[in-house]
């Protein structure tokens, strides 16, 4: 599985404009089997337990507040371009307009 960072790397994508990039991903997200959406959900938990946890511990540590922001930014990181390659595979191929 490749990883992309952006909607404008995946390769199908590249001509399309943001609205049918994202209208694209979401009928792909549609096709997604059952393995990886539990994937995705268990990687979003993974990154969103730790922040509540974090937020809880503000009452003892106030650093913990810097600790939940700092984990917050992990979840951009980490799950979109994972999102994003699982996605990509049941995106269709763009069609040549001259040569096929």
């Amino acid at each position: 599985m490749k990883l992309y960072f952006s909607t404008k790397s995946i390769p199908q994508l590249k001509e399309l404009s943001l609205t049918a990039r994202l209208e694209a991903i979401q009928k792909a997200e549609r096709r997604l089997t059952g393995p990886e959406k539990l994937l995705l959900n268990l990687l979003k938990l993974c990154i969103v337990v730790p922040i509540f946890v974090l937020i809880i511990q503000v009452a003892q540590n106030w650093l913990a507040i810097i600790w939940a922001l700092l984990v917050t930014l992990l979840y951009p990181l980490l799950v979109k371009p994972i999102h994003y390659g699982l996605v990509a595979k049941y995106i269709p191929k763009a069609k040549n307009k001259g040569s096929e």
